[in-house]
Formats: C-alpha cells, sequence, structure tokens
C-alpha cells in the first residue's frame, strides 16, 4: 500500500499521543512511522494499527528519509530540530509557537486558509488552541461580512499545559474533597475549584503572551491586519475543552439568524442554539470530538451591529493534533506532497 514515511516528535506527551490516535483512526496512509522524544521516554512502548513502536530519542539523524514529520514537543525542541528535520527532506507541521509568527512559515487552520500550505519552505505552524477555534468559527461570517473588531474570553482547560496540569486538577480535587491544602505546584495558585487569569507569562503592557498569541495568529490566519482583537485568556479547573466568550463587531450590522444560517454549513462547525431547551456546547460533550461548537449566538446589547457567541472545542484535538493531521491530509489532496519525497 502507498503511503508516507511519518515521524512524530514527543510521541509520548499529551498531544503525541493524541497525534496516534488521530492518524489510526483517520486511517492516514503510512508507511513508516517513526516516534521520537527524549531521552527520558526512549524504550518505551506505544501502540498503532496493532503493532508495537519503540520510542527512540530525537536526534540530528532521526529525520532521514522522513516526508512528514508531526512536532509538539515544545518551542526549544522545535527551534533545534524543525529546520534539521526540513533539511533533510521533511515537511514539518509544529504544534509549538516557534515559528507561528515567522513571515515566511504558514500558520494554518486548513477550514480557514488552506491555500497557505502550498508557500511553505518546509515548516509549517499549527496555530494555538484557542485561536483555532475562534477563527474557525468566525471566518465563514468574516467571508461575507468582514470582521473590524473582536473581543474574547477564554476559559482553556489544564490539558493544555499537559498532563502534569490534568495530574495536579485530580491531586487538588481529592484534596479539597478531604479538607487537605492543595498545594500548587504546576501554576502559582490552586486550580481546584478556582480560575487563574494567567496563561503564559505577563508581558510589560499587563497582556499575556497567551493573549498577545490570539491576537497576532488571528489577523494573520485571516489575512486580516486591521482586525482589531482584545483577548481575556483564562485557566479553569476543566481536564479537556477550551470555551470562549466571544462578542463581534462587523462591517455592517448581521443577525443572529443569518450567522446560524451561514455556521450551520461551515466546514468544521457545528451550531447548538436553543437557550429555551438549555441546548448550548459545553466543555465536557465536546472532549473528544473533532468539531468547533458555537452556541449563544445573540446581539451585542452594548453595540449595535455586534454579535456574541459562545464557541468550544476539544484542544487537545482540534486544538493541536487533529488540525495538523489536517494539514497534511490537505497537502495529499492538493498533490503538493508525493511519497517518495516529491514535492
Amino acid at each position: 500500500m502507498t503511503g508516507y514515511r511519518v515521524a512524530i516528535v514527543g510521541a509520548t506527551g499529551l498531544v503525541g499521543t493524541e497525534f496516534i490516535k488521530v492518524l489510526e483512526q483517520r486511517r492516514f496512509p503510512i508507511a513508516t512511522l517513526s516516534l521520537l522524544a527524549s531521552d527520558r521516554s526512549v524504550g518505551k512502548k506505544l501502540a498503532f494499527a496493532g503493532k508495537e513502536y519503540t520510542v527512540a530519542e530525537t536526534s540530528p539523524d532521526s529525520f532521514r528519509d522522513v516526508e512528514i514529520a508531526l512536532f509538539s514537543a515544545g518551542a526549544d525542541i522545535s527551534r533545534r530540530f524543525a529546520p534539521i528535520a526540513a533539511e533533510s527532506g521533511a515537511v514539518v507541521v509544529d504544534n509549538s509557537s516557534a515559528f507561528r509568527m515567522a513571515e515566511d512559515v504558514p500558520l494554518v487552520v486548513p477550514e480557514v486558509n488552506a491555500a497557505d500550505i502550498a508557500t511553505h519552505r518546509g515548516i509549517i505552524a499549527n496555530p494555538n488552541c484557542s485561536t483555532i477555534q475562534m477563527v474557525l468559527a468566525l471566518y465563514p461570517l468574516h467571508k461575507i461580512n468582514s470582521i473590524r473588531r473582536i473581543i474574547v474570553t477564554t476559559f482553556q482547560s489544564v490539558s493544555g499545559t499537559g498532563t502534569a496540569a490534568i495530574d495536579e486538577l485530580t491531586i487538588q480535587t481529592k484534596q479539597w474533597v478531604h479538607g487537605q491544602e492543595a498545594v500548587p505546584h504546576v501554576y502559582h495558585y490552586p486550580i481546584a475549584f478556582n480560575v487563574l487569569p494567567e496563561i503564559d507569562a505577563f508581558t510589560e503592557d499587563g497582556y499575556t503572551k497567551e493573549e498577545l498569541k490570539m491576537e497576532s495568529e488571528t489577523r494573520k490566519i485571516l489575512h486580516a491586519p486591521e482586525i482589531m482583537v482584545s483577548a481575556t485568556c483564562v485557566r479553569v479547573p476543566v481536564f479537556v475543552s477550551h470555551s470562549e466568550a466571544v462578542t463581534v463587531e462587523f462591517s455592517r450590522p448581521m443577525s443572529p439568524a443569518e450567522c446560524r444560517t451561514i455556521l450551520a454549513k461551515a466546514p468544521g462547525v457545528r451550531v447548538m442554539d436553543d437557550p429555551g431547551a438549555s441546548l448550548y456546547p459545553h466543555a465536557i460533550m465536546a472532549a473528544g470530538t473533532d468539531d468547533t461548537f458555537v452556541g449563544r449566538i445573540r446581539n451585542d446589547s452594548s453595540r449595535p451591529g455586534g454579535i456574541v457567541m459562545w464557541i468550544v472545542a476539544d484542544n487537545v484535538r482540534k486544538g493541536a493534533a487533529l488540525n495538523a493531521v489536517q494539514i497534511a491530509e490537505e497537502m495529499i489532496k492538493q498533490d503538493w506532497l508525493k511519497p517518495g519525497g516529491c514535492r
């Protein structure tokens, strides 16, 4: 069977294991699979399509004969190894922040700007998880009625930080139930039964780097440098799925009904919006699914012509692993990548 030589960097991490799951579920055409990680994970066994694979240490020699390299091992590892992989002939799809704002690196959500993939020079960047779900929901509307301004508040699950944060929430929840003091290690404060308006480091202007990522990435993906964006990113005691309250100002007034009609036809988007029946997206129902869910679509009561909506998606899946695999699938679909290293 024709297939591609694929490597996963960070294979034992939260997103790395989701890469494996998504590739298997979508029956991605794989000829060979290399699972790579740090020296701490060398020798671990992981299963894919009924076969067991041994994890090897990531090194400059890891990418010989690799055609697609999926990276999710952090920005430092990406900066070190992604250029090596690209020089070796692989197309890198990188899940870190290392290359997102580089001018010669496309930043891609396939349902939004798949054509940008064709401009790559060996590296393609996966956007921030919270940016992905927001632009996926806003792009279909922006195509019809250009967006002027976005105000977004995110409610981001601990899985966005990784396995250690999931473990910490579990432990702290048990501690709280038993009347014990919750001692934070991953975050500055306890996360169980708490909300923390701090994701990534604070900058001099009072915004966090996570918030600034949403601003700059949204403009780049939508090819709309004029859009004004302001984000507040909050960590919440949820295991999986990010939720977002988004207020959008369009160039002309737009009704909630018109928005629902447009979004109902948009790829990768599922509208769940019946307040009378308490039908709206929420984190638990979105976990483990591929779609981005939109609900609570209503007029902005503070600004005529504005729309407010609620957006929810699985941040580990669509916000990371699935989006990267879809990028690789799009390359194959458009004949931008052929087995045997021809591209």
